[in-house]
């Protein structure tokens, strides 16, 4: 997954704090961040192209509190949709990384 940034190494700084997970510096600061398990869906949609990142938590009210004070900015409330409950984090460059709790069957333990 590459994501595109007006600021890129704020968001790579940002992303290797906010996940906590190993990561690899491939050379002049360029981050590479190990994610954890991931899954992918496929929505319907008027065009093709489209994409989205949410990292999934068991808890998105609990998650965005820890977060909020550590600094990050969460934004908004938590959206219930039925099938999960999401927020929005805003990454320093300025684009936006979806938190989500599921609230379907996942593929995690697959």
């Amino acid at each position: 997954m590459i994501l595109y940034s007006s600021d890129a190494e704020a968001d790579r700084v940002f992303l290797r704090d906010l996940l906590g997970l190993p990561y690899v510096d491939a050379g002049d600061g360029w981050l590479i961040v190990q994610l954890p398990p991931g899954e992918v869906a496929v929505h319907p949609a008027e065009t093709s192209g489209a994409a989205e990142l949410y990292l999934v938590c068991d808890d998105v009210a609990e998650t965005s509190a820890e977060l909020r004070g550590r600094g990050v900015t969460v934004e908004g409330e938590v959206s219930d949709q039925g099938w999960g409950r999401l927020t929005t984090i805003r990454l320093p460059g300025g684009g936006q990384v979806g938190l989500y709790e599921a609230r379907h069957p996942t593929a995690f333990g697959l």
